[in-house]
């Protein structure tokens, strides 16, 4: 695939923003991480806020993919393996660009109001489709009594740290890691200890 200058205006700004943060990054750094003027860049964007707004929006669709995907290939199956199929798509989501993954996660506090307020609608309805699998695993007796809200953004911060510490040469690859927080939150929604 050919990578749109777009998209490598994207990328550096992706690493940035994780490594500095969006407010500690200027338009120059972007610019100087490409080789490019300050001022060609804004050939190819508007502002760093529409910048941001662009990576959120594309990690925040990634993530709801993953997850229809997860949900249509799971079908038919019970609680528990519906759960281990939706908490191995968001890893592989995480683990697939966790420059990404960090930026939504933390950076979107620094859209303007109108986009956190968007932003936030989207992460709760993400959120729900966890929240709700949870509750059907309760009235089926598959997990645990629990507070699903609580344990639904237990499970999400978890898989969300994962960016921050996640090395594609590390000990453990994405596919091992995902399966073992898959079986990390089946458990914890069990009520069993883990091993």
């Amino acid at each position: 695939m050919v990578e749109t200058r777009r998209q490598q205006i994207e990328d550096a700004a992706s690493a940035l923003f994780r490594e500095r943060g969006y407010a500690a990054t200027s338009v120059r750094d972007i610019a100087g991480a490409l080789n490019i003027q300050g001022a060609s860049l804004y050939a190819h964007v508007a502002s760093k806020e529409e910048l941001l707004w662009s990576i959120v929006e594309r990690a925040a669709g990634r993530f709801e993919e993953a997850a229809d995907r997860a949900a249509t290939a799971g079908q038919g199956l019970g609680c528990l393996e519906r759960m281990r199929a939706l908490v191995r798509a968001h890893v592989a989501v995480v683990t697939d660009d966790p420059r990404l993954a960090t930026v939504f996660v933390h950076e979107w506090r620094s859209l303007s109001s109108e986009r956190r307020a968007e932003v936030l609608q989207r992460r709760d309805r993400y959120e729900a489709r966890f929240r709700a699998l949870i509750v059907e695993g309760i009235a089926c007796r598959a997990f645990a009594p629990t507070d699903p809200a609580l344990a639904a953004t237990f499970i999400l911060t978890a898989l969300n740290g994962i960016a921050t510490w996640y090395r594609p040469l590390g000990r453990l690859s994405a596919g091992r890691i995902a399966d073992r927080y898959a079986d990390l939150a089946a458990r914890t929604l069990e009520g069993r200890p883990t091993s």
